[in-house]
């Protein structure tokens, strides 16, 4: 019987291991590659049908949504539809499992003509008529209660500035501050929400319309800085009436706010211009 020598049996071993090694390496990138596949996926599932992240980019739903808040909508209540798909992707026919709104619900949707997201509050539905007069919403020929109440004040930051309806102020802590009117709206179906107005402005009486079947009317909390369902669907502007397919999903918490004093190649300055306060409400 031949007996190998130390060194040929040292030499087999180090042939062994060498193709060992080479077989895992192509093994490991290829399972690398299938939980990176699955994590993509899963995002994308999460995203289509369950929750998807969004930021408000303006001041139209003050004072319950700031400019630099960062929100979680949740993507089943009203179905599921090309509209709630990552990058509006053509996969879904129509609508599947589609339902309605609420009256006062805070509902994400597709500019009818842009199909920018915008966010608004639902005021009327198919069937409803609804109007505006002297800045009081007019709902089925009855009045929505329109209650005044303590001022909204909002410290300014790059994010937030005073617009021309508020009153530039400072605090008792020498802050500077925007205090705006605010009333508390409450609709029939019980729905209570806080607006802002600042005043009679032109959009602030409008005609009776009946709302047509798919539709639904749409109001920014702030009142007048808001383009709404009371101006015709332009690109950039007025969104008329909304139709429902439209819809991406209801607004339903807070999960980040700055107050834009933050650079995002410095993240020691995210703490001092988050509202802390914000994060973690409900809408």
């Amino acid at each position: 019987m031949d007996v190998k020598t130390q060194t040929e049996a040292a030499s087999d071993s180090g042939d062994v291991c060498a193709a060992a090694k080479e077989e895992e390496q192509p093994e490991s990138l290829a399972s690398f590659a299938f939980f990176l596949l699955k994590l993509v996926l899963a995002v994308l599932i999460f995203r289509s049908f369950v929750f998807s992240p969004f930021s408000i980019p303006s001041e139209s739903m003050l004072p319950r949504l700031w400019n630099g808040d960062y929100l979680l909508a949740a993507k089943w209540p009203y179905g599921i539809s090309n509209n709630s798909l990552p990058f509006n992707a053509p996969l879904i026919p129509g609508r599947v499992l589609a339902s309605e709104p609420e009256p006062g619900d805070v509902v994400i949707f597709k500019h009818p003509i842009d199909g920018t997201d915008y966010i608004k509050r639902v005021i009327a539905l198919p069937g409803d008529s609804v109007r505006v007069l002297g800045g009081q919403i007019v709902l089925n020929g009855e009045l929505v209660p329109k209650e005044p109440i303590a001022d909204f004040v909002i410290p300014t930051s790059p994010n937030t500035g005073c617009a021309w309806g508020a009153e530039a102020t400072t605090n008792k802590s020498g802050e500077d501050v925007c205090s705006y009117k605010r009333f508390r709206e409450t609709l029939p179906n019980g729905v209570s929400y806080e607006v802002i107005d600042f005043g009679l402005t032109r959009a602030d009486n409008s005609d009776t319309v009946i709302v047509p079947e798919g539709r639904m009317f749409v109001m920014g909390d702030n009142r007048d800085n808001s383009q709404d369902s009371r101006f015709a669907a332009m690109a950039g502007g007025g969104v008329g009436l909304v139709p429902q397919e439209n819809l991406v999903g209801r607004a339903t918490i807070i999960m980040w706010s700055t107050d834009g004093g933050a650079e995002w190649v410095k993240p020691w300055t995210w703490f001092g211009a988050a509202r802390w306060g914000r994060i973690g409400g409900t809408i």
